[in-house]
């Protein structure tokens, strides 16, 4: 039962505990503080009501079980006045007034740090996901997890942290009731029962609703994602249009869900304080005429209940109003043990320059079940240009995926330098490697950005830059921009042809002192005068650097110092190009077909 209960009210406290840690026991010590200052300064009242009806003493009895304060004001040798009654009733809530300002400073910045440790933490859980699991994950999950998801649980942090402040401050209310009268805590519990049976079918509308929310919003995010990606196909193809019916359906759908919390949240609103003041009549009425209570510690008692039931109704709209957005929390979560779950695991093993050799032994690979790669054995010595050939799904890629470290070796060897793979720091492999596809990279920023990476604007950058241009056969065509290093390039490089893009590609992994060049089907989306440019571009860096090349056109790696053919994920034969030409029958039919 206990424990059925912690799950229901309290997960989310854990969640937030295990981000911020005792702070959040502190909050709860700044609430606990202000309710008992709160409280002491209201029980003052009593000996003020007193003094109206011109009593020459102070009844503590009416107090109750809090009598004890006025006596140990007595033994002080405070002489009860209206003058000292009215100081000490100041000092609780001025007192009250320093710690409650403090305690919202430090809650600001309580908030602040989990907001920071929320974002900083996806985005390195993110950038620390096995590549093999990221390509099947959901990119708009990802981007709404990351953006609009964290600011969610910003506020849920927000509503459920003053939610459990309100319940503070209620049993802070309701203690100081029940020792001034047990019969009032008692009216007040039942009250607030009545209240929460009236409140409780909303809670579960407002979070069905949260999750569809949710859910929505998730696959919106992805529909835009595609939208923007794709934007060339659906405005050439003219299904612009139609594509955008059915992201106006998902936002409907969005918008009536938005709606529909809004209503809850106004609806409840609008019954709080008629639904407060009928508490409190019922209450008077009880009180007075059926249990012959005095009007004193009626007044007193009346004024914690106001402030409990005030603070209950509170609770009950923050609860809610956590609920509309707890989806996001749920979200956020899952993404969280999705990301620990399958966080690539690397070795300790730094990797020292130079790259001088990688040895693949009897590597096996699969996905899902389904074998891709089958006995590969290749060893690639520094400066060598390798080609890779063979029919699209023969695995080439996926080859030279787990050459470069962004797929795990499920069996066999792999060595760097003769450093096991499984012991190696892949990051520090991976930063001497450049990557060039046939979908060049290109940010929405500036030539030299593109180019260095966001290096800073130095003499030396400056001057490598222009190498690097010159090397790609870039720096004519940079130095009649209006702009030169600084013309921004465009969302994917829009104002670049398809040339250009390759070679601001391969331009940014020679800034970069690469030593490992992969050029995965680099030219294969571009016309045939492109592709010989670009391909002279690759033929002057044969001898400088390692290159791999997957190769949908074979003249791409004529001049290759090995070719690898994969065929149904096994190695069927290698040798340079004159040597496969003679033995093998399917390079030489690709040869022929591709009239090299």
């Amino acid at each position: 039962m206990l424990k059925k209960i912690a799950n229901k009210y309290f997960e989310s406290l854990v969640y937030f505990y295990r981000h911020l840690g005792h702070k959040v026991f502190i909050v709860f010590g700044f609430s606990l503080l202000i309710g008992i200052l709160d409280s002491l300064g209201l029980t003052m009242f009593l000996p003020l009501l007193q003094m109206v009806n011109e009593s020459s003493s102070i009844d503590t009895s009416d107090l109750g079980r809090l009598s004890f304060l006025l006596e140990i004001f007595k033994v002080t040798g405070i002489q009860f006045g209206l003058l000292s009654i009215l100081l000490i009733m100041s000092s609780f809530f001025l007192i009250k007034g320093v710690v409650y300002y403090i305690g919202g400073i430090y809650r600001v910045n309580v908030q602040e740090d989990f907001i920071d440790r929320l974002r900083s933490k996806n985005l390195k859980g993110l950038n620390g996901l096995k590549y093999k699991y990221f390509v099947s994950a959901d990119a708009g999950r990802i981007q709404n997890t990351l953006t609009g998801e964290v600011d969610k649980v910003a506020n849920a942090f927000k509503f459920y942290f003053r939610a459990l402040q309100n319940g503070i401050m209620i049993m802070m209310y309701m203690t100081f009731a029940f020792l001034i009268d047990a019969q009032f805590a008692i009216l007040v519990t039942l009250g607030g029962v009545c209240a929460n049976f009236v409140y409780k079918r909303f809670y579960e509308e407002t979070k069905r609703v949260s999750s569809k929310l949710n859910s929505d919003s998730n696959i919106y995010q992805g529909l835009v994602l595609q939208n923007v990606s794709n934007y060339k196909y659906l405005k050439s193809t003219g299904t612009l249009n139609r594509y955008q019916e059915k992201l106006l359906y998902y936002i409907d759908k969005i918008k009536k869900s938005n709606r529909k919390i809004g209503s809850l949240d106004a609806f409840l609103t609008a019954v709080r304080e008629p639904l407060l003041i009928i508490i409190v009549v019922t209450i008077i009425y009880i009180q007075t005429s059926l249990l012959g209570s005095q009007l004193g510690p009626i007044l007193i008692s009346l004024i914690f209940f106001y402030r409990a039931l005030n603070y209950l109704l509170q609770l009950q709209m923050d609860w809610n109003r956590f609920l509309a957005i707890s989806g996001s929390v749920d979200n956020v979560t899952a993404f969280e043990k999705e990301m620990d779950q399958h966080k690539e695991i690397n070795g300790t093993v730094e990797l020292s320059r130079p790259i001088k050799k990688l040895d693949l032994k009897g590597i096996y690979f699969s996905y899902d079940g389904n074998s891709v790669l089958q006995d590969i054995n290749i060893k690639i010595n520094r400066c060598e240009t390798i080609g890779f050939v063979g029919e699209s799904g023969s695995g080439k890629t996926t080859l030279v995926n787990l050459i470069a470290g962004l797929l795990p070796i499920e069996e066999g060897v792999y060595y760097v330098n003769d450093v096991e793979s499984r012991k190696l720091s892949f990051q520090s492999f991976q930063k001497r490697i450049g990557y060039i596809t046939q979908d060049s990279i290109i940010f929405n920023d500036t030539m030299f950005n593109n180019i260095t990476f966001w290096a800073d604007k130095t003499d030396e950058n400056l001057n490598k830059f222009w190498e690097v241009l010159s090397k790609t056969a870039l720096k004519d065509f940079v130095e009649t921009m209006p702009f030169r290093e600084d013309e921004i390039l465009g969302h994917n490089g829009i104002n670049l042809s398809g040339g250009q893009k390759q070679r601001v590609s391969i331009a940014r992994e020679l800034f970069k002192s690469a030593e490992l060049l992969i050029f995965d089907e680099a030219t294969s989306a571009l016309d045939s005068e492109t592709e010989n440019l670009i391909q002279k571009n690759i033929e002057t860096l044969i001898g400088d650097y390692t290159i791999l090349i997957i190769a949908h056109r074979i003249a791409t790696v004529k001049n290759a110092d090995k070719i690898f053919i994969i065929q149904k994920g096994q190695i069927s034969d290698s040798g340079r190009y004159e040597d496969l030409l003679k033995s093998s029958q399917y390079f030489k039919k690709l040869v022929g077909l591709q009239e090299v």
